[in-house]
C-alpha cells in the first residue's frame, strides 16, 4: 500500500462505490482481500516501521469493513464524507408519530422486563428489526437515487434510537435468560 492510512475513505479502500446500498458479499471479499496484502504477519521480517505502517493499515481496514458494514455507522460516514452534520447531538426534533411509537415501545419493553416476558421482548425485537430494515430501505433512496441528505440525516437519528432500543431488548432478555 503506498498510502497513509489517513488517506482516501472507506470506500476507495475497498474499491466500492460511495453509496449507501452495500454487497455485502463484495464487501466480505474486498475486506478478505485488503486484509491479506496488510496482514502485519506478511511484514514480520522488515523493519519495525514497515510493521507499524502494516498494523496501521491493518487496523484501517478493520474500522473500514465495521464501518461499512454496519447500516447505521454507514450512513452516519456517508454524511460526514459528503459534509452533513448528521447534528445527532443538537437537533432532538423528531416526527410525533416516531416519538410516540418510540414511547410505547419502550413502555411496552418494561413491562415485559418486569414480567419476565422474554417472548414479548423476542417480539418487539423483531418488530424493531423489521422497522431497522425499512428505514435502511428508505435510507438507500435518500443516499443513492434523491441525494437528500437532510432526509438522511433525520433517518440516522431516528434509527439511532431504534439501535439504543435493540441493545435495550437484547440486554433484558441476556438478563432474562441468565
Amino acid at each position: 500500500m503506498n498510502l497513509h492510512p489517513a488517506l482516501g475513505d472507506f470506500f476507495a479502500l475497498f474499491q466500492m462505490p460511495r453509496r449507501y446500498a452495500v454487497d455485502d458479499a463484495k464487501l466480505e471479499a474486498a475486506y478478505r482481500d485488503v486484509q491479506a496484502r496488510v496482514h502485519p504477519d506478511r511484514f514480520a521480517h522488515l523493519s519495525e516501521n514497515e510493521r507499524r505502517v502494516s498494523m496501521q493499515w491493518a487496523a484501517h481496514a478493520n474500522e473500514a469493513y465495521r464501518t461499512l458494514h454496519n447500516p447505521l455507522m454507514r450512513a452516519r460516514y456517508l454524511l460526514e464524507l459528503t459534509g452533513h452534520d448528521p447534528q445527532v447531538e443538537s437537533n432532538t426534533a423528531m416526527p410525533a408519530d416516531f416519538l410516540m411509537r418510540q414511547m410505547l415501545l419502550r413502555e411496552a419493553i418494561e413491562e415485559a422486563r418486569e414480567e419476565g416476558d422474554v417472548d414479548t421482548l423476542d417480539a418487539l425485537l423483531r418488530k424493531l428489526r423489521n422497522e431497522a430494515k425499512a428505514m435502511e430501505n428508505t435510507l438507500t433512496e435518500d443516499f443513492d437515487v434523491r441525494n437528500d441528505y437532510t432526509a438522511a440525516a433525520g433517518r440516522v437519528r431516528q434509527l439511532m434510537f431504534i439501535d439504543r432500543l435493540q441493545q435495550e431488548i437484547g440486554g433484558a432478555i441476556e438478563v432474562l435468560e441468565s
